[in-house]
């Protein structure tokens, strides 16, 4: 997970922890890039000091295209789809936004599988979310 919001980045990612999933934080789209991270999946915010996260997505996108980016954002932002489409993310959510909707984001980013043993409502538990 990449977000510059020190509390949501800490608790987005405790209650990811706490569904199964193994995230692992980052306070900056540079930070991530550095520490050269192999992820399942990456969840950005969009605005952030330095590199934006769809800076981040476009990049990712031209390196490990198979990787899916979920995206959120505070801001309502103008024409998202198209300043979006070179990074294509999975989901864009707004903050707030519901833990259910992030939950289906990760379904959708993680081919919608489950992992073995995961009760129903509870995609992709033990897999990688960053």
């Amino acid at each position: 997970m990449v977000e510059d919001d020190d509390s949501f980045r800490m608790a987005l990612a405790e209650a990811l922890r706490s569904l199964g999933y193994d995230a692992r934080e980052f306070a900056s789209a540079e930070a991530f890039i550095a520490g050269d991270v192999a992820s399942d999946c990456v969840i950005t915010d969009i605005r952030m000091p330095g590199m934006s996260g769809m800076e981040l997505a476009r990049i990712l996108a031209s390196r490990v295209p198979a990787v899916p980016v979920i995206m959120i954002t505070a801001a309502t932002e103008r024409n998202p789809r198209a300043r979006l489409a070179a990074g294509a993310p999975v989901c864009m959510l707004k903050k707030p936004f519901q833990t259910d909707a992030l939950l289906e984001c990760l379904h959708r980013a993680l081919d919608g599988r489950p992992a073995p043993g995961a009760p129903c409502g509870q995609a992709g538990t033990g897999r990688q979310a960053v």
